[in-house]
């Protein structure tokens, strides 16, 4: 793969980080600091979109040239939209809420080509069945893997992969960063992975 143009993963996210190297990307970061919306009266799908929209935007705003990738992940538990908590205490209702039903992880995507001018958008879902926690093994897993900076209180590639019963769709998604969508996205912006 030739990579010419310049990346911009407007994420400070380890896992999506991790994922673009996985696939052989050269990138650079940009913390967006825009502010995202939680509001879910849009439907899930939209309302990831959008967030991520709104940070691929803004990182776009400091460069002149290349290309932005931005995602937004969330959990869809019933009706009520889990982000990353913002306390243990927090995390740890939320890993007890999810364990007990199915969820849905949406992933929004945004990739912005600055060079054409262009904007592409996507997203994807996946259903994932947890085993039922207990409080012990909750407490114990926050011991090992801080939760804080997971949308759902967990990480599916790392120790929390244990809690995963099965799953209905794209693990990548999970994880933060569908990678066929993001390829697809990028290929319209001009930038083939092969």
């Amino acid at each position: 793969m030739q990579q010419a143009r310049r990346i911009i993963l407007a994420s400070k996210s380890k896992a999506r980080k991790d994922l673009l190297k996985q696939i052989g990307l050269k990138f650079s970061v940009y913390v967006s600091k825009a502010k995202e919306s939680h509001a879910l009266n849009t439907g899930c799908g939209r309302l990831v979109v959008r967030n991520a929209l709104i940070k691929a935007k803004d990182a776009a705003k400091k460069f002149n040239t290349g290309v932005v990738i931005a995602a937004d992940t969330v959990v869809l538990a019933g009706d009520k939209i889990i982000g990353k908590p913002k306390t243990l205490n927090e995390a740890f209702k939320t890993l007890k809420t999810i364990s007990k039903k199915p969820q849905w992880v949406y992933t929004g995507l945004a990739v912005i080509d600055i060079d054409g001018n262009k904007t592409f958008t996507d997203y994807e879902k996946t259903k994932i069945y947890m085993l039922s926690l207990n409080d012990k093994q909750i407490r114990n897993y926050f011991k090992k893997v801080s939760p804080l900076d997971k949308a759902g209180s967990f990480d599916i590639q790392g120790l929390g992969g244990i809690f995963i019963d099965r799953i209905e769709g794209c693990f990548y998604n999970v994880v933060g960063l569908p990678l066929a969508k993001l390829a697809k996205l990028l290929e319209r912006a001009g930038i083939d992975i092969f």
